[in-house]
């Protein structure tokens, strides 16, 4: 569902993402982890379509995301770093908003989508609130629920319970493990329990490479006894990736 091939991002001299590969398989939950301005934002907006690579690939269930951006958008949920979205809009205003620039168009079929995604985000309570009046949680609900409501094939989650408390992140949680079903999904995280409880593949990427690929079983095996925390922050503090 997602291929990226070399993927190449600089910035005048700074090279941000350098050479990166990796695929991400229909039922596929892959956690991206890496220390900041490692690189993960940067490949997740060149998959994404929102940043043009230096040089490399990317592709998203067969379309070349230079070539073919739209429709790439068409098949990907994206959720960027701090969740943006309009703050004078109501939930349901900016929701339908969203509806019809993804495309819906008839009244039913808008009204269809928000109800299911305003349930699967538990907004209920704050669908008609000024999004600007909401708390950090309640604003990355709303931008779990723009980025799931055309039902993508692909989901690309930038820190998605970031601000959540301790029950939201759970749901949360649970709602990334049964899409994960029918959808491929690239879950960035700086919590590290979050990776051992939901993701089936673990990506390490620090100075613009990709350093650990491996599934969560054999990235605990590197030192038994010990948690994906603690390795991870062994491996990134002593850069020892063998």
């Amino acid at each position: 569902m997602v291929l990226v091939d070399k993927l190449v991002k600089d910035y005048g001299d700074l090279r941000a993402v350098d050479g990166v590969s990796f695929e991400v398989r229909k039922g596929d939950i892959l956690g991206f982890l890496g220390p900041n301005g490692a690189g993960k934002s940067t490949t997740m907006k060149m998959i994404t379509g929102y940043l043009s690579p230096t040089s490399g690939t990317a592709s998203v269930d067969g379309f070349d995301v230079q070539t073919h951006p739209l429709e790439v958008k068409s098949r990907v949920g994206y959720l960027p770093e701090s969740s943006p979205a309009y703050p004078e809009m109501t939930v349901v205003e900016f929701l339908t908003y969203i509806a019809k620039s993804r495309g819906f168009r008839s009244r039913d079929e808008i009204n269809d989508r928000l109800a299911d995604v305003i349930v699967k985000c538990n907004l209920h309570t704050v669908q008609n609130q000024a999004i600007e009046t909401l708390s950090k949680g309640y604003r990355q609900r709303v931008g779990v629920a723009q980025s799931i409501l055309h039902d993508p094939p692909v989901l690309i989650l930038d820190e998605p319970t970031d601000g959540l408390d301790p029950n939201q992140k759970h749901e949360v949680r649970k709602l990334i493990q049964a899409m994960s079903k029918d959808k491929a999904i690239i879950l960035s995280t700086h919590i590290l329990e979050e990776v051992e409880a939901i993701c089936n593949r673990i990506i390490v990427i620090d100075q613009g490479k990709v350093r650990v690929n491996e599934t969560p079983e054999e990235f605990k095996a590197r030192k038994p006894g010990s948690s994906i925390d603690e390795i991870f922050r062994e491996l990134t503090n002593s850069k020892a990736y063998a």
